[in-house]
């Protein structure tokens, strides 16, 4: 006997298995201010979806369920989710607002880590000039060409762009220096970003090369020889972070600070234990990428 289905029954019964696959496609993002450079996770709230699709609105994308996604620079982003279930995707957008830090940042990329650092507005010289060059991709793809485990970490020269292995380097840079910017309560602890510099009596820095210090232990001993030296006084604060973290202080108002390694200090240390061959040059390049964070 031919069972007949009434025509609004079979309806309905095809609408509800209709809906019982269409994904639904939805997420969440962290409450509270967000400063670049921002690591944003993303709860992924969707239902019956099998794969996800994301667009951060600056040119990053992921597939995974949950993603984590770094804004390097501020903006209104808009970010899109598409939840996908055989044949069949849902959208959903939402947009995020991710400010301007209000210190001067820059990141310093390697195959080693990344380095983010901020620039001190008390060098206003030294720091624009940096950021000019950075923001030119001047530092792209030079090398940190002289490497001193112990010590410090320097690159900047042009010249180290490609150079073939065994070429001296160290003496490239602009036509132009920068007047020195000796500043009290700026020393060489551990992570100071420094201008290097020639031989000149006033001091004037390098127009593009500069080290990052690695230091070592400093004692009270070493301070006191330092400030009947170069007749000046650390305060109670400096002496303390140097006993803390280490340094160099010897380099103390004879070369410029002007910025410091606020996140990645163990890249340092990872570069400054790197092989070397003559001249302090690693034998494996070790490329920088600098950005300036806005």
């Amino acid at each position: 006997m031919r069972i007949q289905i009434p025509f609004l029954t079979l309806l309905a019964a095809l609408s509800l298995a209709s809906c019982a696959v269409k994904p639904v496609a939805n997420f969440t993002t962290p409450s509270g201010k967000l400063v670049a450079p921002a690591e944003v996770t993303f709860t992924n709230t969707s239902l019956k979806a099998e794969t996800y699709a994301w667009d951060f609105g600056d040119g990053g994308t992921s597939t995974e369920a949950s993603p984590v996604h770094r804004y390097t620079h501020s903006g209104n982003y808009t970010v899109v989710l598409k939840a996908t279930k055989g044949s069949k995707t849902v959208t959903r957008k939402q947009m995020i607002q991710v400010t301007a830090p209000e210190r001067c940042l820059v990141e310093i990329e390697t195959d080693f880590g990344t380095m983010t650092a901020e620039l001190y507005n008390a060098t206003p010289k030294h720091r624009d000039n940096f950021i000019k060059l950075a923001e030119e991709g001047y530092y792209n793809d030079l090398l940190f060409h002289r490497v001193i485990n112990g010590f410090m970490i320097q690159g900047g020269d042009p010249n180290s762009r490609n150079a073939p292995a065994g070429q001296a380097l160290g003496f490239g840079g602009p036509s132009h220096l920068i007047p020195a910017e000796f500043v009290d309560s700026l020393a060489h602890f551990k992570g100071a970003i420094c201008a290097a510099r020639t031989n000149n009596p006033e001091k004037k820095s390098s127009g593009s090369q500069f080290y990052i210090v690695q230091g070592g232990p400093v004692t009270d001993e070493t301070l006191n020889q330092i400030e009947t030296m170069k007749r000046f006084h650390y305060t109670p604060e400096q002496r303390a972070e140097y006993k803390a973290v280490g340094g160099t202080p010897h380099l103390d108002r004879d070369y410029t600070v002007f910025g410091r390694v606020i996140k990645g200090l163990d890249v340092i240390d990872k570069i400054a234990t790197t092989e070397t061959a003559a001249g302090d040059r690693p034998k494996k390049d070790v490329k920088m990428k600098v950005r300036v964070i806005k």
